[in-house]
Order: C-alpha cells, then sequence, then structure tokens
C-alpha cells in the first residue's frame, strides 16, 4: 500500500493564512470529507483584528470546525451565536436541496490574540432531506491508549477504539485528533469500502514506507483493509475516513450540489438575497460586511 501525498497549497481567509489541502485538483473528497483547512497557528499582535470573516452562505454541506487554540464567535441566520474555544466542535449544517441553506460570521472576539483551528466540509447526501440547523459540542471522548506510551486520542466524530462522539451524522465518518509525546507505531484497522486520510499538524509520520511532515495530507483509497502510522515523538495529525458518497460532489466558492445548475441558482439567490438563507445577520456592531458570491465558470464540471 502507497499512499497518495497531498501538499497545502497557501490561502487567506479573512486576514489570515491558511493551508489547504483539500480540495485539489487530484483529490476532491475523503469519503464525504470536501474541505480541509489548517489555520494557524497564528498570533494577532495587539491591536490586530484578527479572523474576521463576514457574512456568507453555504448549500448542501456542513461546517465542521476543530479548535486547537485561541477562541472563535460563530453568529448564524438561524439567530446562533456560540464562542468556541479549544477542545470543541461547532457543527452547523446548511440542509440539502435547492429550498434550503444557512449564512455565518466567524471572528476572533476582542482579547484573543492567538488562533489555532481545522475546519472542515462534509458534503451532505443529497438523496437525504436535511434541513438546517447547528450544534456545539463542548466536550468530546479523550483518552490515552495504554498500549502505546503517551499516545493522546480525542474523537471528534464517528466511532473508534470502542468509543462513541456524539457529533451528528449523516453518513458514516471518522475524525480523530492524535498526539504523541513519544515515538508510536499505531494499526488502523479499515472499515469496508472507506477512504481514508491523515493529515499532519506537527511533526512527521510515516505511511506505507512514506513519509509526511506538517500540512502535508496521506490519501488511503478504498480496498485496504488496514495501515499502520508510525509517528515521530512530538507528532500531531488528524485521522479522517469515511464511505464515499452515492453521487458526484460539485464545489464552487462556499456551495456543494451534485451539478452546476444547482450551485449557479444559489450563486443567484444569494446575491439577490433570498429567504432560502435565513435572516439576514445584523452586522452593523461589527467591521464585517455580507460577501458577494462570484458567479460559476462555464467549464465547471
Amino acid at each position: 500500500m502507497t499512499p497518495q501525498k497531498f501538499t497545502a497549497h497557501s490561502k487567506d481567509v479573512g486576514g489570515i493564512p491558511v493551508a489547504r489541502l483539500l480540495p485539489q485538483a487530484g483529490r476532491r473528497t475523503i469519503g464525504a470529507w470536501c474541505f480541509l483547512d489548517h489555520i494557524g497557528p497564528a498570533r494577532f499582535e495587539a491591536g490586530s483584528p484578527g479572523l474576521q470573516v463576514g457574512s456568507h452562505p453555504h448549500t448542501n454541506l456542513q461546517t465542521f470546525t476543530w479548535m486547537l487554540e485561541g477562541e472563535l464567535l460563530h453568529r448564524d441566520s438561524l439567530g446562533f451565536r456560540q464562542v468556541i474555544r479549544p477542545g470543541q466542535v461547532n457543527l452547523m449544517s446548511a440542509g440539502t436541496g435547492d429550498a434550503h441553506g444557512i449564512a455565518h460570521t466567524e471572528q476572533t472576539p476582542d482579547g484573543v490574540h492567538n488562533l489555532h483551528a481545522v475546519q472542515l466540509w462534509i458534503a451532505l447526501p443529497m438523496n437525504q432531506s436535511i434541513t438546517p440547523g447547528f450544534v456545539h459540542y463542548p466536550e468530546l471522548p479523550t483518552w490515552q491508549d495504554e498500549n502505546a506510551n503517551g499516545v493522546r486520542y480525542v474523537l471528534t466524530t464517528g466511532h473508534f477504539q470502542g468509543r462513541t462522539a456524539p457529533t451528528t451524522q449523516h453518513s458514516p465518518l471518522l475524525g480523530v485528533d492524535v498526539q504523541c509525546q513519544a515515538e508510536a507505531s499505531l494499526p488502523i484497522s479499515c472499515q469496508s469500502g472507506w477512504e481514508y486520510g491523515v493529515l499532519v499538524i506537527a511533526g512527521q509520520v510515516r505511511i506505507g514506507g512514506e513519509t509526511f511532515g506538517a500540512d502535508e495530507l496521506a490519501f488511503i483509497a478504498a480496498g485496504e483493509t488496514q495501515f499502520a502510522i508510525e509517528a515521530e515523538a512530538g507528532s500531531h495529525f488528524l485521522l479522517l475516513g469515511g464511505e464515499p458518497l452515492p453521487h458526484p460532489t460539485v464545489m464552487w466558492w462556499n456551495f456543494v450540489a451534485d451539478n452546476r445548475e444547482a450551485l449557479a441558482r444559489a450563486v443567484d439567490e444569494w446575491n439577490n438575497h433570498s429567504p432560502r438563507f435565513g435572516k439576514e445577520i445584523d452586522l452593523t456592531d461589527t467591521p464585517l460586511r455580507r460577501l458577494q458570491a462570484p458567479e460559476v465558470p462555464q467549464s465547471l464540471k
């Protein structure tokens, strides 16, 4: 087994440089995971606004924010307002179909001078009727591996080593945050038909004879029964997995659909203030603005 290696592209999100691992030309999804940004670690000077992402929409996806350092304030068009802190997950669903969508903002609160997080999107199965929603998860299963000295796990979603995360799923997924104080070898048993990914946040790991460093992603295609992660001391990574959706996942800007025409409708409706995306977020007490959606290119498939 030889995993594929993907190196992050640098992007700017709300004034903060981020390392984007998904989507890329050679790999759009891992199961239903369709977007993967490693944000930071960033430090802000006094007076810096930090991260400021204006009101923007989503369709046919969930945003999954895993916080490592600092704080973020989330506000959305359903009326939810929630600060997320380290070790917590914010899970926001746009719902499925042409009738559903959601909008939100993300900001660094006043007085917060650091930020480190991983933001993922989950493409929703469009053969299910899912309504918009938001849930904050302040506590997740966390444990030390008794058989591997100094390995700490946090299960952000799914089932792993006999434990189950509380985060809601609409298709089979796995998300595990792993930190290794000492050198460790971690055997991973694969679910039949699943794809897997390992995002290295810090340090180095070896998988299938290939070495992966910070902001590199290992992709393991469906069909494997197991693989091993050989981690050096001080390494930190995310193990992701999932079953591919039974339909295409097409992305443009902040939208997901299963065809280009649905993306074009979403762009038009957002730019024309359609009620599809819920109540307009009041930005009068913030430096934020409502973002405009760019037109879908004809070449998009």
